[in-house]
């Protein structure tokens, strides 16, 4: 059995990182994916493409692949650079303000 090891990506609709810090592993495909010509709904016979598991760590899910004998391939992720505002939303409110709050 074929694997990959992630770190799955924050969604396009939070700028947070919540759910980004633990590791999935997730099994490949083994058979495509086959179209019932009487109802037009897509099925498959691979129960295991449903299967994903969850880790704290990289190491952790390495070690589960090892023990089970899974092929597993790790994807890096691509980290982004924090933007952290000096003083940020609270800004807005505070007393030392230059300038008259407009909107």
């Amino acid at each position: 059995m074929r694997a990959r090891i992630f770190q799955p990506a924050r969604t396009a609709m939070s700028s947070g990182t919540a759910r980004t810090r633990h590791w999935v592993l997730e099994y490949a495909p083994e058979s495509a994916r086959e179209v019932d010509p009487l109802m037009g709904w897509t099925s498959s016979s691979d129960t295991q493409s449903q299967v994903r598991l969850s880790f704290d760590s990289k190491d952790a899910a390495l070690d589960y692949a090892k023990d089970h004998g899974i092929d597993a391939v790790v994807q890096e992720p691509k980290k982004r650079k924090p933007n952290i505002r000096p003083r940020g939303y609270g800004e807005n409110f505070a007393t030392d303000r230059r300038g008259a709050w407009t909107h």
